[in-house]
């Protein structure tokens, strides 16, 4: 039977600094998930996990054989198939740490990538301003495990958005040494650039990828790419990046890309795929207005020629971000309440959508009422929603307007001057003026041995039936306490030590 043991708990670690000492912003109040099929135990400060660990943290996804996590210095140590996910990069490694404050990752015999680039490396030093120190690494962007031709550097610095330095790089073809460069540096300052990148995928086939970026305006800048590959043919793209507003707080982005594919039935995964043609694209728009410093909107839309041009051109996007999603939304903030205007739709009719057309929410948050001990929280929203299938799925589309409003009450106390207890109760009622009918369907059950049985299929034909309300009573309490020490005669000037606190918050969450 497999079993899962988890422990969520929060670490602050306070360290006074001298005037020389760098300032760290450290993940405060931020709650440490570890879990693991075999031992998890928590001993002197570390919990110790064994067997298919993972352990998640902010950006930050571990997976590993085994882990150590050390809660003064906030860092996790793993050995064994070393998998590191934090935003969009990926390093995998043997064994190597990672601090949860500074963000930097020490791992040695290491593979990273991010697309059309490869990396193997004997030590990876990722360090919190930014930079990194690559030791005998090699680079490439042929995607193969022994790949037709690389760079072979001694030691590389790489300054993020700067520049990369390399040192003592040689290059080679298959395994032979082509040429050597005591020295090589690469600017990564975009004002005016321009670059090409042999490219080998099989699924590409040998490949060359080339972009020019420019300034269009001081404010506006544009990048083209003219790509080709030998299995699929030529490509062109336009992108461009604006930032306006404010203080430059607001931002536009256009992405287009455009190829003829001459090959666009070339699948080498294990999913079937319909019918392609061999005109292909994607067009994003992303907009984020700060109208004032309490209203800002938000456009993201993305138009796909077909499902899998994604999958087929922009693996890293792909990988994070498979369906995009395609939303217009204006938000109101307050300190004591949240209201958020929202429309989604479907522009890609391959993809299925609920379609919010529109959708408005008023979040209120915990907030006392006529300043006394019990406090309010609360949501209320209305939708218009469009449940619209992929075409050629055969399901049909419905609609329905639905209410649904949240109210809570909690009366939060300190007892004994230590223990915190926030006692709570709530009501929820939802309205749907149609829903579906399912007691005049039959459904049969999916082949898929993998689809469980007690999943409810989309009914064809499609029976309704007439407006509906749903109740529902909730209550629960939380509890948490905090032990801390002091340790005042921790002293290093170097270091910038003037006394040491560790406090150990436990929580627990009782839902009825």
């Amino acid at each position: 039977m497999r079993t899962r043991a988890a422990i969520l708990f929060f670490v602050l670690f306070v360290a006074a600094r001298s005037g020389t000492a760098i300032d760290i912003e450290t993940p405060k109040n931020q709650p440490i998930e570890i879990t693991s099929t075999g031992e998890t135990r928590y001993e002197n400060g570390v919990a110790i996990a064994r067997d298919n660990v993972a352990i998640h943290c902010g950006d930050a996804d571990i997976y590993a054989d085994s882990a150590r996590y050390d809660s003064q210095r906030h860092e996790v140590s793993a050995e064994g198939h070393v998998r590191i996910y934090r935003e969009d990069k990926l390093y995998i490694a043997e064994h190597g740490t990672y601090n949860l404050d500074t963000k930097e990752i020490h791992a040695d015999t290491l593979r990273s990538s991010s697309e059309p680039y490869f990396v193997n490396a004997e030590k990876l030093v990722n360090f919190s301003d930014g930079h990194s120190i690559v030791e005998n690494g090699d680079f490439t962007t042929d995607d193969s495990s022994n790949p037709d031709f690389h760079f072979h550097a001694h030691k590389v610095r790489i300054y993020e958005n700067d520049r990369v330095v390399f040192q003592n790089v040689t290059f080679y073809v298959g395994k032979v040494p082509i040429f050597w460069w005591p020295y090589l540096y690469q600017s990564l300052n975009d004002a005016f650039s321009f670059s090409i990148s042999p490219a080998y995928l099989s699924s590409w086939g040998p490949s060359l990828l080339s972009a020019v970026t420019f300034p269009i305006t001081e404010k506006i800048k544009g990048t083209v790419r003219l790509d080709y590959r030998v299995r699929r043919g030529a490509a062109i793209g336009f992108e461009s990046e604006m930032n306006y507003g404010k203080d430059d707080s607001s931002y536009l982005r256009l992405k287009t890309y455009f190829i003829d594919d001459q090959n666009p039935e070339l699948n080498q995964t294990s999913v079937p795929r319909g019918a392609i043609g061999s005109a292909r694209y994607r067009v994003t728009v992303e907009d984020r207005t700060n109208f004032t410093s309490d209203i800002y909107g938000i456009v993201d839309i993305t138009k796909l020629s077909d499902a899998y041009v994604m999958q087929d051109f922009y693996q890293s996007e792909f990988r994070i971000n498979p369906v995009p999603d395609n939303v217009v939304a204006v938000t109101k903030t307050d300190p004591i309440y949240t209201l958020t205007a929202i429309a989604r739709f479907q522009a890609n009719g391959f993809f299925q959508q609920t379609e919010r057309l529109p959708e408005v929410v008023l979040d209120v948050a915990r907030t006392p009422i006529f300043g006394g001990p019990i406090f309010y929280q609360g949501e209320t929203g209305i939708a218009d929603l469009h449940r619209n299938f992929a075409s050629g799925s055969g399901f049909e589309d419905y609609e329905s307007w639905r209410i649904d409003t949240f109210h809570q009450l909690l009366y939060p106390n300190t007892y004994f001057g230590w223990l915190s207890i926030v006692p709570r109760a709530g009501f929820r009622a939802t309205y749907y003026n149609e829903t579906r009918d399912l007691g005049k369907t039959l459904f049969v059950p999916s082949t898929n041995p993998l689809i469980p049985d007690f999943l409810v299929p989309d009914n064809t034909p499609l029976q309704l039936d007439s407006d509906k309300t749903r109740t529902v009573f909730n209550a629960g309490v939380e509890a948490s306490f905090k032990i801390s020490r002091a340790w005042e005669e921790a002293q290093n000037s170097a270091l910038g030590l003037d006394g040491l606190r560790h406090v150990i918050q436990p929580f627990t969450n009782f839902s009825w």
